[in-house]
């Protein structure tokens, strides 16, 4: 027997037919796919057009970072994980690569990692790895929310969007209601969750609240990316699986922006533009996919050589548009995705070791943390001082997706 169409489904007792619904609907669904593509959707040269440059310009008026308490030595991880039942697993060309992955010079000292001990390291199984998300990423990701807003100078009450980004583990309801709860916003702010921009997660959140804010729906915009990696450790004989172990850690970073500069006395950061490069081919080649109910890494060996061709894409474009060169640049701030993506960046874009500094500082003091690893660089160079005009920031990560924004720094 047929199943009946419902479009040709009678009105019975009141109950309408799907052409009545659909009418019903079609007027406020259209009204907010229309906004939705309002912020989404806009090319960033009709963007330029409808917009002027200051004017649409946002500010970074406060940031805030956080970690988990423990710090470990990479050697201090390698004598935990030779302990464990899953290294008796490996076959003897893994157990070799993971000890000089750990112990020699991969430009990575220390790991902040959400363990109380490394004897942790051996729950390789679903649940124990969920609750360490849970238990750790609403917690760091206050923290980080915390030290932006007393950065910044702003009261909780006074924020009006809180967007959370996030790869390494899930939560419904998101992570936003935890903020919004642990912080206490108010009840009416605008809370998004997103997920899937993998390492370069940043700057699409940065972009969304540029859009909110030059919307002029929102005044002040609370930017958080949380990442609780050790919940997404896996091991076997694949040498990317084992890069990722020994190369991930955990972290927050946060970040409050506006359309008006603060007078909190820090320097001011203005973001002045934005652009993105996105090859749906190449998805395979980093990304996470699901495996006996844990997150793997796929993590190959081109993506080092991929990062720095779209960075140089998504960074002449930028330029071009602004009649600027490299050597206009004043400072670099980069993803740190590890020590062979930051050469790779150096040798594409012609550029010297002092240009990939900030990020070679928070790779080696905290290993790749992801989405949060570009604003604790950004935090890093501004506390160092570094040289003000013209900053580039960049991330990149599974998409395989490159971001780039245009930073004007006092």
């Amino acid at each position: 027997m047929t199943s009946p169409n419902i479009a040709n489904l009678v009105k019975i007792d009141g109950l309408k037919t799907e052409p009545d619904v659909q009418k019903e609907l079609d007027s406020p669904v259209r009204a907010a796919h229309s906004r939705l593509a309002d912020i989404h959707n806009v090319p960033d040269e009709l963007w330029r057009s409808q917009h002027n440059t200051e004017q649409s310009a946002i500010v970074i008026n406060g940031l805030g970072t956080a970690t988990p308490p423990r710090r470990y030595a990479q050697t201090e991880c390698w004598e935990a994980l030779k302990m464990t039942a899953a290294y008796d697993q490996l076959d003897t060309r893994a157990q070799v690569l993971l000890r000089k992955l750990l112990t020699g010079n991969n430009g990575i000292q220390y790991r902040y990692l959400a363990l109380d001990t490394l004897v942790e390291v051996n729950d390789f199984n679903p649940d124990a790895l969920q609750r360490r998300y849970e238990r750790n990423a609403p917690p760091l990701a206050i923290h980080a929310a915390r030290q932006a807003l007393a950065d910044a100078h702003v009261r909780a009450q006074d924020i009006d969007s809180v967007i959370v980004s996030t790869c390494t583990g899930y939560l419904c309801p998101g992570l936003s209601t935890y903020l919004v709860e642990g912080l206490g916003l108010r009840s009416d702010v605008v809370t998004l969750d997103l997920v899937g921009n993998g390492c370069g997660a940043a700057l699409p959140n940065l972009r969304m609240a540029h859009a909110l804010l030059a919307s002029r729906g929102c005044e002040r915009v609370l930017s958080v990316c949380v990442e609780v990696c050790s919940a997404a450790f896996y091991l076997d004989n694949d040498p990317g699986v084992l890069v990722s172990a020994c190369l991930f850690g955990d972290g927050a970073a946060a970040a409050v922006v506006s359309l008006k500069p603060s007078n909190n006395g820090t320097r001011q950061v203005e973001w002045r533009d934005f652009a993105s490069e996105t090859d749906p081919s190449c998805r395979d080649l980093l990304r996470f996919e699901h495996c006996a109910g844990m997150l793997r890494n796929i993590l190959t060996p081109p993506v080092p050589t991929l990062a720095a061709e779209f960075a140089e894409k998504v960074l002449d474009r930028v330029l071009d548009q602004h009649a600027l060169s490299r050597d206009d640049i004043a400072t670099w701030i980069w993803h740190a995705g590890g020590r062979d993506v930051l050469a790779a960046l150096r040798e594409r874009l012609g550029l010297d070791d002092k240009a990939t500094r900030w990020s070679a500082q928070v790779l080696r003091d905290h290993g790749n943390m992801s989405s949060p690893s570009v604003l604790f660089a950004l935090q890093k160079a501004l506390a160092g001082g570094a040289a003000p005009g013209w900053w580039w920031m960049s991330s990149f990560g599974a998409g395989f997706g490159c971001y780039g924004a245009l930073l004007r720094v006092s």
